[in-house]
């Protein structure tokens, strides 16, 4: 640093920490007067004093915030006060002397009670309440509490409110520490909420209330605050409600509203939301008075658009609550109020108008003439049909649709199609049994007069194909097919032809598109059976479209196209002269900015022809192709540019259609990938408070690092944000999270897109491992639940590409050691990532790929790694336990319906799936390490054990049982003093219900038959017993039984093998050799057919039977499985067998074959004994 400029700054530091007052307060008028380029120097010496005499700085801002007169210069002072008390990476308070943290408490309380300008009141209460959950929970301001509860029941209302935004926010972040005060608070919120002249003194307490409800983790402590919700209103003439029964939240927000206080009032109605969203019992037992009250406010036309929709979507929200944990919501209450509530939506998808830009068919005007209110209409639709399934929506829809069809305005037709647009999603079960009558009633309005209409029809039959399909693909192709087509050629109305084929960007997988096209949904759940009869049709007109001056169409032809030739795969391939060179001149030759958008997809189309025609076809366009799109890959495109997207997913399909001739461009594709994947979406906190704009600057620039918790994309738009709507970032504030949505989908389909080069060009993306596990390894972590899902699926592909490398001599300068220091980078971080990982299926994503990664690891694990993957597998085992419990209660509960069951059936098929990657995760263990593992595997036995119990799942006893059939199967010797545990669970699992159960309690027999000698022997005939009664049972060739049957046949041919002198050989083995061949189970098909081969070669006597008296079943069986080819036996077993068959048929007479087989079977078997 210049040493003139560290003088002056030392001198300034000086000047501004001493006693002088006016160099401090230039330094904070700089602060607030600079622009961002210009704030640089003035932050720079701020630090610097900060750090060079904290108490001093400290106690300069908060005698700022006691005197100066100035508005601004007050509320700076508070937010960098802030800043320094907030506990993060620079948390000062720490450093502060006693004396220091003694004044600054006692005038943060001073200042609140004298501050009069509310914003900065606010900021007031956001110090205190941050300061406060560092430190109130070391009894660190032991005064706090009593002033707040003095606070709250004092007459100034000024007080009042800024005592409850404190408790509120006390009660988000640390509201274990008002617990013991429980009884005070109720009495307090009790008596503000029902006597305070104050709407924002109420709405303040109504936060307090609901923060502290949500933090009270025991029932009985919630159920206190039930006596505060029955409240009458008190009645007026004035009162614009007067039929409602208020709640005591409600009442805060009905008064509002009759007093025309609609900002107060839709500030309680996000409150009452957030309740409704986290804490949905604590409503119930009111819930019927919540829901006439708000769906009056929702049909009342007198308030403002917002209130209403707010209104919408608490019981929307509500009803998606309900999905969890309100039953009593969906099975009883909702029916009341659903059709209620379903006119009110219908009703403003009415409010639509005939724009002319809409007819334009300029992306731009897609949604012209579609006002707020029609778009949430849309939206709740959606979601109400899935949080309570077709049960209970469809019957209402049926009964309300009829009058909008037939209804003369075009704007009821058009919801009717909206409707049934809206809610197949959710109803799909329902309406597909109603498929016929949805497909008529869709395909008469393609016909409406109206264009509008006219699209609605088309854009339902794509969503619809989605929803309903392959059923309506299936069963009505003919119709629809006929029905798109000809719609094809409706010039007149572009738009049309633009829903016909126009979706938004790639269905390919990474991708999840919200309104694609009718051609593109229909044909994507074609098989090329079905679509192959109509290809000459869709291409040619898909080519005229092509040609068509609207650039909307254009770019649908393109992506229509796409989607074709990816469901007809190699049939494309006719076509694929006559498209490809209309794909490369777009290519080449849309260079505008205008054509952005047409040029991405075209990239996108000619990637899905070459994958679907094959790398022969393509090769010799492929060249030209990529270098084009190496160009467009080196060259300056700005942020907004949709090439980014487009050309990494293409590059993968490229990678697909290529395999390794992709090699040579990875050079050129990797850079902008690694910097796509690590992109930082800009996150913003927007706010509503318009009196806070006086710091919005300064504060944005102090602000310190947002954690963000997994969400959904809200909107497609490139313009768009994600939204965690209704729930503020901070209590009392309208601040919220927004994520812009084009960076985040950039990043998703930039780390799909690395899975997928790596999973391709396997050793061949060994020179970007380095790269890429330093950027991948993070996201596993990530707060975006589709950024998480690409970096678990590309762990093991980073893994086994190391070790191929290192196996085929690529990795120069590397050795085994570096497969290890990936390992011991990845396992962990996958581990670590699964602890805290919130969603049931991604769990079941990670435990796969550790499983994968373990496998690929082999030995080189360590014991601590092995240690540390165990005590998390304990934690899910725990945890997993825990939600089946809960999942169990829930299905007792009298009032469960069948959208509520089917909800249960979906979480336990998901945590089964978990429990098998848990299992596998096991298994991989015990195989790698066997005997090693044995005290690991001593620990896990209080988990197994109990689960052997016939009070737990089917699949928790099969887990168990098939963890020691591993144990058993790896560990041979070691693994014997198991055996009197675990046997007798074995054996009495082969009587359970369940066939997966007896599967793997059968084939643990046959494993303990195979290595357990002396052990097993006591439980010969006890084994025989159990088994004969699984191959004997009328219905054991079924096919839910067939895998355990054919088990059992192989552990009954091991127990001939190995304990022959324990049995009726002479009984026994002939009864074994009538259950054969066995043909469900391949593996252990192999396997027994092997030793059916190995006992004939050696002439078993007990086998063969007197006089050779079974030879002809041993014919009929080498028979069957020659003639299944491999799928019964390996190619060195079936090579036994016909060298057998053709010994027999030298030695045998030949009305033993012709007893022994079937005339086809002869003819067959003759076939292949002569080749």
């Amino acid at each position: 640093m210049d040493p003139e400029l560290t003088k002056l700054q030392q001198a300034l530091i000086v000047a501004i920490l001493g006693p002088d007052p006016a160099p401090f307060q230039t330094l904070i008028s700089h602060l607030m007067s600079a622009s961002n380029e210009q704030c640089y120097q003035p932050e720079l010496l701020f630090n610097l004093c900060m750090q060079s005499d904290p108490n001093s700085m400290c106690l300069k801002l908060a005698h700022l915030l006691q005197v100066s007169l100035h508005l601004k210069a007050r509320a700076t002072a508070a937010i960098l006060l802030r800043k320094q008390l907030t506990r993060d990476d620079s948390y000062l308070w720490p450093r502060l002397s006693a004396s220091t943290q003694s004044s600054l408490k006692s005038i943060l309380l001073w200042c609140i009670q004298r501050e009069d300008a509310k914003t900065i009141s606010r900021k007031l209460c956001d110090t205190v309440s941050e300061l406060a959950s560092s430190i109130l929970l070391e009894n660190g301001w032991p005064e706090l509490l009593p002033f707040l509860f003095q606070s709250v029941t004092s007459d100034s209302e000024k007080l009042q409110e800024a005592a409850f935004l404190i408790l509120a926010q006390l009660a988000q972040c640390i509201g274990e520490t008002l617990i013991p005060h429980i009884k005070h608070l109720h009495s307090v919120f009790l008596q503000c909420l029902t006597s305070s002249s104050s709407s924002d003194v109420k709405t303040a307490a109504l936060r307090a209330a609901i923060n502290f409800i949500q933090c009270l983790s025991s029932s009985a402590d919630r159920d206190r605050f039930q006596d505060l919700l029955p409240m009458m209103m008190r009645s007026a003439d004035r009162d614009r409600f007067p039929d409602l029964l208020p709640v005591m939240m409600m009442r805060t927000l009905i008064e509002a509203l009759n007093c025309r206080k609609e900002a107060t009032g839709q500030g309680a109605l996000v409150m009452l939301i957030e309740l409704a969203g986290t804490e949905p019992r604590f409503i119930g037992r009111q819930i019927v008075n919540v829901m006439e009250s708000m769906l009056q406010i929702a049909e009342d036309e007198s308030l403002e658009e917002g209130t209403r929709h707010l209104a919408v979507e608490f019981v929307i929200t509500l009803a998606e609550a309900g999905e969890r944990k309100l039953t009593l919501f969906k099975s009883r209450v909702m029916p009341r109020f659903i059709s209620q509530l379903f006119v009110i939506l219908m009703k403003m998808l009415l409010d639509i108008e005939d724009d002319p830009a809409w007819h334009s068919a300029d992306r731009e005007d897609e949604d012209a003439g579609e006002p707020s209110n029609y778009s949430v209409g849309q939206e709740c639709l959606d979601r109400l049909a899935i949080s309570l399934g077709g049960n209970t929506i469809v019957p209402v829809a049926w009964e309300l649709l009829p009058e909008y069809l037939v209804a003369p305005e075009w704007q009821k037709h058009h919801a009717a199609l909206i409707v049934v647009n809206q809610i197949a999603e959710g109803c799909s079960k329902v309406m597909i049994k109603k498929l016929e009558e949805v497909v008529a009633m869709v395909l008469n309005l393609f016909q409406d007069p109206h264009p509008r209409v006219r699209w609605a029809a088309i854009n339902a039959i794509g969503q619809l194909s989605t929803d309903l399909g392959p059923d309506l693909q299936v069963q009505y192709h003919q119709q629809v097919l006929t029905a798109l087509t000809a719609s094809m050629d409706d010039f007149q109305n572009p738009r049309l032809q633009g829903a016909l084929t126009t979706c938004l960007p790639s269905h390919y997988a990474v991708e999840k598109a919200h309104a694609a096209s009718a051609v593109v949904n229909f044909s994507e759940n074609c098989t090329p059976d079905i679509l192959t009869p109509y290809l000459d049709g869709i291409v040619s007109k898909l080519l005229v479209l092509l040609q068509n001056g609207k650039q909307m169409v254009q770019e649908g032809a393109l992506t229509a196209l796409a989607s074709v030739a990816d469901s007809s795969q190699e049939h494309f391939q006719k076509y694929y002269d006559g498209v490809m060179p209309y794909l490369k001149a777009i290519l080449v030759n849309a260079t505008d900015k205008s054509n952005r958008m047409l040029r991405a997809k075209a990239m996108e189309c000619i990637s899905f022809v070459g994958m679907a025609v094959g790398k022969e076809k393509f090769r010799d366009d492929a060249k030209q192709v990529m270098e084009v799109f190496m160009s467009l890959q080196g060259s300056q495109m700005e942020t907004d540019d949709p090439t980014t997207s487009y050309i990494l997913q293409a590059w993968a399909r490229l990678c697909k259609c290529l395999g390794q001739d992709f090699l040579p461009y990875m050079s050129v594709v990797m850079l902008p990938l690694l910097q796509s994947a690590q992109l930082k979406p800009d996150v913003t906190i927007p706010s509503a408070d318009s009196d806070d704009e006086i710091q919005e600057s300064y504060d944005e620039r102090f602000s310190t690092a947002l954690s963000v918790p997994s969400m959904p994309v809200l909107g497609n738009s490139e313009h768009s944000f994600v939204s965690i709507f209704p729930f503020p970032i901070l209590a009392n504030t309208d601040k919220r999270i927004g994520i812009k949505t084009s960076v985040l989908e950039e990043k998703v389909t930039a780390c799909n897109m690395i899975c997928c080069f790596a999973a391709e060009l396997k050793e061949g993306f060994f020179p970007w491992i380095d790269q890429v596990a330093p950027t991948l390894v993070p996201l596993l972590k990530f707060y975006f639940h589709e950024v998480r899902k690409a970096a678990v699926s590309a762990m093991p592909e980073l893994l086994r590409s190391a070790k191929l490398a290192l196996e085929k001599g690529l990795a120069l300068g590397r050795n085994e050691s570096y497969v290890k220091q990936l390992s011991d980078h990845i396992v962990p971080a996958l581990v670590e990532s699964l602890h805290k990982e919130p969603d049931t299926e991604i769990c079941g994503s990670m435990l796969d790929a550790l499983n994968e990664c373990l496998q690929i690891s082999g030995r080189i694990l360590d014991e601590r790694r092995v240690r540390y993957i165990v005590d998390e597998i304990k934690q899910v085992i725990t945890a997993s336990s825990s939600r089946k419990r809960e999942r169990a209660e829930r299905t007792k509960a009298e009032d469960i319906d069948a959208e509520e069951g089917e909800l249960l059936k979906k979480e336990n098929e998901q945590e089964e799936e978990v429990f098998d990657q848990v299992g596998e995760v096991l298994g991989t263990l015990i195989k790698t390490f066997k005997a090693s593992f044995l005290p690991f595997f001593d620990e896990l036995a209080s988990y197994l054990t109990p689960m052997c119990g016939k009070d737990k799942t089917a699949e928790e006893r099969r887990f168990a049982i098939c963890i020691f059939d591993d144990v058993a199967e790896q560990c041979l010797e070691a693994a014997l003093k198991y055996y009197d545990t675990y046997l007798p669970f074995l054996l009495e699992a082969c009587n359970d219900e369940n066939s997966d159960v007896r599967q793997a309690a059968v084939y643990g027999l046959g494993v303990c038959a195979e290595f357990g000698g002396a052990a097993f022997k006591p439980l010969v005939g006890e084994s025989l017993s159990r088994l004969n009664n699984v191959i004997q049972h009328p219905n054991a060739l079924q096919l839910d039984n067939v895998m355990a049957y054919d088990n059992a046949v192989s552990a009954l041919g091991k127990i001939c093998k190995f304990h022959r002198d324990n049995i009726d050989s002479a009984q026994v083995v002939p009864a074994w050799l009538s259950c054969l061949p066995i043909k469900g189970d391949l593996i252990e098909a192999k396997a027994v057919h092997d030793q059916l081969c190995s006992m004939v070669e050696m002439s078993d006597r007990e086998l063969l039977g007197t006089n050779n008296q079974y030879l002809p079943k041993i014919v009929a069986v080498f028979a069957e499985v020659v003639c299944a080819g491999k799928d019964l036996a390996t190619e060195q077993t079936i090579s036994r067998m016909i060298k057998l068959l053709r010994q027999f048929q030298q030695t045998l007479p030949p009305s033993t074959w012709s007893s022994s087989l079937q005339p086809q079977q002869q003819l067959e078997l003759q076939s292949v004994l002569s080749s």
